[in-house]
C-alpha cells in the first residue's frame, strides 16, 4: 500500500474511539451489554408480505438476537447515527448502528471512518489506488482521501436498525 492507503488500516488496539476534537460528534457510541441471554419470540417460516398465510402458533421459537446481529462481540460496537448525509441509503438521524471493527472494509462498504479527528459515515469508494468517503445524500460532497489526511477506518457497519413509520 502507498499514499493515504497507510492510513486507513483499522486500529485494532483502540477499544473505544477517541475523536480529537470537542465539536459535536456525528456519531454517540454504545458498547453491546453483556447480557446473559437475551431471547425474544422469532416465526422462522417468516410472514408473508403478499397474501396472508395460516398463523401457527405452535411454530414459534426464540431468538437470540445478540447472536444474529453481532459476529465479533469483542469488536462491535453500537452508535446511533446524527445528521442526513446518509439517508438515501436508509440511515436516518437517530438510527442505531451495528459497527464490526473486524470486519475488512470493503469498495461500497458502509463505514465509520476519522477525518481529521471527527467521526463520520459514509460510503467507502476504493478503486484504482483511489479512496474517496461518500455521502448518500446529494446536499454533500464527497471526501477525497489525500496525502497528508489523517483518515482512519474505524469499522464497517453491518446492521442498521431503525423504526418503522
Amino acid at each position: 500500500m502507498h499514499g493515504p492507503l497507510l492510513g486507513l488500516l483499522i486500529n485494532k488496539d483502540t477499544d473505544m474511539p477517541q475523536p480529537a476534537t470537542t465539536a459535536r460528534p456525528a456519531l454517540r457510541f454504545l458498547i453491546p451489554a453483556k447480557a446473559a441471554e437475551f431471547r425474544i419470540p422469532y416465526f422462522p417460516q417468516g410472514i408473508p408480505a403478499g397474501f396472508p398465510s395460516p398463523a401457527d402458533d405452535h411454530l414459534q421459537k426464540a431468538l437470540d438476537l445478540h447472536e444474529h446481529l453481532i459476529k465479533h462481540p469483542a469488536a462491535t460496537f453500537f452508535a446511533h447515527v446524527q445528521g442526513d448525509s446518509m439517508k438515501d441509503a436508509n440511515l436516518y438521524d437517530g438510527d442505531l448502528l451495528i459497527i464490526d471493527r473486524a470486519e475488512t472494509p470493503r469498495h461500497r462498504s458502509i463505514v465509520v471512518a476519522i477525518v481529521n479527528g471527527e467521526f463520520t459515515v459514509k460510503r467507502l469508494h476504493k478503486r484504482n489506488g483511489e479512496l474517496r468517503l461518500v455521502p448518500e445524500n446529494k446536499a454533500y460532497p464527497s471526501i477525497e482521501v489525500t496525502d497528508g489526511m489523517d483518515v482512519e477506518i474505524w469499522g464497517v457497519v453491518s446492521h442498521i436498525i431503525h423504526k418503522a413509520t
